[in-house]
């Protein structure tokens, strides 16, 4: 060894990297990772792992580590944990050979849906093949390089195989390189052989020096601006369709100013809701499949939409039934030109604050006719008295799920947090939660991946602790990974999990018995001995003591108002808490007045699935190819 480098394992190297990069935007850096989350076993536990133990206790502060219970669920916290820091932030993620690396698959999957950053390091089998095959190892008839860890490909932005020391400082530089682009950021894999974690090299030092990563704000083509400017002139209903590039490159403030001024109303995305606060008098709320009366009236009638940081998914363009005017245009504001170029837009590829400051100020003192700016008002403050509505239903014996919303959304705080994922949940939240800052509404939706929703609510917690984090959870997400209460308790960290328990899957048995399929194979019941069938009674499952058991405080609410003196204990504590409640799932939300694309059978025997086709054909004349 010279003066130049340092011996050091790949393991050792790799924590000492990652302890030293940075990203900075206007001038703010920050550290980029937070930490490595880890479960260990044979192929990391010697490599990764004994690297962090010597981090852990020579420099304490250079690369914490954290236990999770679950390797899906430490990359669901990592995700959420990057989102809360609009991508400028995230987590490693370690995991043993075999299932311990798999199953972190469908979190990297989630990650890239979902454009958000994390590093994923997958232990695998020998790379030097002398002790082959080795416990848990895939033997490939096809290719001796082959190994589980290929599955990462598909679903990851970036896929690397350390095979040499000599490799790892390309294949870090790559990751870092992806990691903090926001155009090709997501999942980033970089699968270890597990000998080759566990030997030594001399590496350069300047590896390890201080690294900051610049994530810029680039902003539109002066063609492509005078173009939508022209197109926004000459529009008589345009429509602001905002997602989650306008929250993650931090541009609500310019949103507000330029809906504002122009008196063009917005409509939001699952990722971009909190762009605007929810009683702004140009927030027409959620658009779309899971959208608000009022956001879709507006859509079906204009004549102009302008997508801001937004994907355009099905649920956003309700299966492409939302807009329904003839003549309709599209101006897309997006970073990435994949997604700037849909629909035939004109394609303003820039960083959403750049874009639109630089059409607030190419538009001055141009405003749409006062009579559609008061339309899109009236729209807005009727669809909150529907809200109001909703909150107060009053249904008994057991309360309905928008009640449940209702008193969550009163206890919480402006700058609390709501966190869900999956189920009839994040629906009814898109058009009945009331938005009152950018940060305060986390559903993932991108993916909808049943058991995010805990594990994901720790990220929200360990990106904000002076935030109270609301999960609101179904049982049926509940029972795929509750594991990280655990680490929430050991941790001491304060999340308050809301637990609707109704005995079901009750989104899917809604969408079942709107196709036809009477809502089968949706509810937790007994099977019947009389029909063979799963109909009879309904489980003894106590999901509440089972939270008892992992070691958090339950309450169980019978009712809202229990429910709601519950959650303001819970938010005076400084504890973990689930609170348990029953509703009833055949009570429906307030209708979006919108569709979403299911197929149903074309042929059926069951008068049910017919009347259903009928009605779906009908909505498929309504679908547009927007070109």
């Amino acid at each position: 060894m010279t003066s130049s480098t340092v011996r050091l394992t790949v393991g050792q190297a790799l924590v000492r990297f990652l302890a030293q990069q940075h990203t900075e935007r206007d001038g703010v850096e920050h550290r980029l990772f937070a930490g490595c989350f880890g479960i260990f076993g044979h192929g990391n536990v010697a490599g990764v792992g004994q690297a962090l133990l010597e981090a852990e206790l020579g420099a304490p502060d250079s690369l914490r580590y954290y236990l999770a219970r679950n390797e899906q669920g430490m990359v669901h916290a990592s995700v959420a944990f990057a989102r809360m820091h609009n991508r400028l932030r995230t987590f490693a993620c370690t995991a043993s050979i075999g299932p311990g690396s798999t199953n972190m698959v469908t979190g990297a999957a989630l990650a890239t849906v979902n454009r958000l950053p994390v590093l994923l390091l997958p232990s695998d089998v020998f790379a030097t093949r002398v002790a082959h095959p080795v416990l848990q190892e895939l033997e490939s008839t096809t290719g001796g390089d082959v190994s589980v860890n290929d599955v990462f490909r598909p679903v990851s932005r970036f896929f690397d195989r350390v095979s040499r020391p000599e490799q790892l400082p390309s294949a870090l530089l790559g990751a870092m390189r992806v990691l903090t682009d926001p155009v090709e950021t997501g999942a980033v894999t970089l699968a270890l052989p597990q000998d080759v974690q566990a030997e030594a090299y001399d590496w350069p030092v300047g590896l390890f020096a201080t690294r900051v990563w610049q994530v810029p704000r680039p902003t539109p083509d002066t063609a492509a601006l005078a173009r939508a400017i022209d197109l926004v002139r000459s529009a008589q209903r345009p429509l602001l369709v905002v997602g989650g590039g306008v929250i993650y490159s931090e541009a609500t403030e310019a949103l507000r100013a330029f809906a504002t001024a122009t008196g063009i109303p917005v409509a939001e995305t699952q990722a971009g809701k909190g762009s605007l606060p929810y009683d702004h008098p140009l927030a027409l709320g959620a658009v779309g499949s899971t959208g608000t009366a009022a956001a879709n009236a507006v859509a079906r009638e204009a004549d102009l939409v302008i997508g801001v940081g937004t994907r355009y998914s099905d649920f956003t363009t309700a299966s492409r039934t939302a807009f329904q005017d003839p003549d309709v245009r599209f101006v897309n504001l997006n970073v990435a030109r994949f997604d700037a170029a849909k629909h035939a837009g004109v394609a303003l590829v820039a960083d959403a604050r750049a874009a639109l400051e630089a059409l607030a100020e190419a538009l001055a003192g141009w405003s749409v006719e006062p009579a559609y700016r008061e339309r899109a008002s009236r729209l807005a403050a009727a669809w909150d008295e529907t809200v109001e509505r909703a909150y107060r239903l009053g249904h008994q014996p057991l309360p309905a799920q928008s009640e449940v919303i209702g008193v969550v959304n009163d206890v919480s705080d402006a700058r609390d947090v709501v966190v869900c994922a999956a189920g009839s949940m994040p629906g009814e939240l898109h058009k009945l939660w009331r938005t009152r800052d950018p940060k305060g509404y986390h559903v993932e939706y991108g993916y909808s991946c049943m058991g995010y929703e805990i594990a994901g609510g720790l990220g929200v917690r360990m990106a904000c602790p002076d935030r109270d984090v609301f999960v609101m959870v179904g049982d049926g997400s509940y029972l795929m990974m509750a594991q990280e209460l655990v680490t929430a308790v050991q941790e001491h960290l304060k999340i308050i999990v809301v637990l609707v328990q109704n005995h079901g899957f009750a989104s899917i048995g809604a969408l079942s018995e709107q196709l036809g399929s009477q809502r089968f194979g949706t509810s937790y019941r007994y099977r019947n001995p009389s029909t063979g069938r799963l109909d009879g009674d309904v489980l003894p499952v106590d999901l509440a003591a089972n939270a008892a058991s992992l070691g958090v405080h339950v309450v169980r609410a019978n009712g809202v108002r229990e429910l709601r003196t519950a959650l303001v204990e819970a938010k005076q504590g400084d504890r973990p808490v689930l609170v348990h409640v029953e509703t009833d799932p055949l009570v429906g939300a307030p209708s979006s007045e919108s569709w979403w694309d299911v197929p149903v059978a074309e042929v059926a025997s069951l008068e049910s699935t017919l009347a259903a086709r009928t009605t779906y054909e009908a909505h498929k004349a309504d679908q547009r190819h927007y070109l």
